[in-house]
């Protein structure tokens, strides 16, 4: 005799399976942990990093994704930062064609929207080692803060 699971019960252990938190790829611990980089794994399985720039007594957060996606036969993560938030920054069209011509300008990176936020996006091969991983995180909170700093003067909120 088979056993059926009624569609009801699957149903809710397909909705139970959906608010389950996401897990972070394990690579990417590995290859932070063997460089000595302190994160924390936030609710979306991505890894946050907090950079202290102690003489302007500020602070930036960084990520490297938990999950990357295939395109071409590449396996694509990405690193980002965020800068600023559209409205309350003022990020108007005039401002979103400069980022449009900061980002031809750089040989890494560029800049993208999610939701009402701004941020510096390096997108990389996941096959790259912990020190150019390292080297990308540097890279996003760097540019990240500094574009936030020209956006909202003293404010440091990202």
């Amino acid at each position: 005799m088979k056993h059926r699971i009624p569609l009801l019960t699957m149903i809710a252990l397909l909705a139970g399976l959906a608010s389950l938190p996401v897990f972070a790829d394990a690579s990417v611990a590995q290859r932070l942990d063997a460089r000595g980089v302190k994160y924390v794994v936030d609710e979306d399985g991505d890894y946050r990093v907090v950079y202290q720039y102690a003489d302007e007594g500020r602070t930036q957060m960084a990520f490297v994704s938990g999950t990357t996606e295939d395109l071409a036969g590449f396996r694509i993560r990405e690193v980002f930062a965020p800068a600023a938030r559209l409205e309350e920054d003022g990020i108007d069209g005039a401002r979103a064609l400069a980022l449009l011509a900061d980002s031809r300008s750089r040989k890494l990176g560029a800049w993208e929207t999610a939701g009402n936020v701004l941020y510096f996006v390096i997108k990389l091969p996941d096959s790259v080692d912990g020190a150019a991983l390292e080297a990308a995180l540097d890279i996003v909170a760097q540019v990240a803060d500094d574009q936030e700093i020209e956006f909202s003067g003293d404010r440091d909120e990202l």
